[in-house]
């Protein structure tokens, strides 16, 4: 497994956690040797969603707080190769053509996640998430009440107050 999307994974929301960090492994050796997922981005600070939004080229429509992933219920993907055999994973892809990002994308689709490639306008392939029929406006709008909770200065919408 990959330590770096373990950690990231340790970030997520609360409520998707444990059945993310789940799918992450079950995927992640479903995959042939010399092959792994990485998640790059899971959680992402506002700070960091507002200097991705100004990035040039265009990477981003979402300014702070208008990402899911500011919530922690998103995170892209990557695939590491080792192509040397010699361990270290340092070819990183973003092929969306390739076999083993096709059948990672049909996983986490297979298992209720969102997937950016499917949107009509500004496709985002590496993308997936979980928004529980809520829109950012309505997460954002949660965060703006205080309905919340802070783990480790991170401010996770309260999701259970939705049913």
């Amino acid at each position: 497994m990959d330590n770096i999307t373990i950690e990231r994974i340790g970030k997520a929301h609360p409520i998707i956690r444990e059945s993310l960090l789940k799918e992450y492994q079950e995927i992640n050796n479903k995959l042939p040797k010399g092959v792994r997922l990485r998640f790059a981005y899971v959680l992402r600070t506002p700070e960091e969603q507002d200097a991705l939004y100004k990035k040039k080229p265009k990477v981003t429509n979402a300014k702070a707080w208008q990402s899911i992933h500011n919530y922690g219920l998103a995170f892209d993907i990557v695939l590491l190769y080792d192509k040397d055999g010699n361990g270290t994973f340092e070819s990183i892809s973003y092929d969306v053509k390739d076999k083993h990002w096709i059948d990672v994308t049909n996983y986490f689709k297979s298992k209720g996640w969102e997937c950016g490639a499917d949107w009509k306008t500004f496709k985002d392939a590496p993308h997936f998430q979980k928004a529980f029929g809520m829109s950012w406006k309505q997460m954002k709008a949660m965060i703006d009440a205080g309905k919340f909770t802070t783990e480790n200065g991170v401010k996770y919408i309260n999701i259970q107050e939705l049913n």
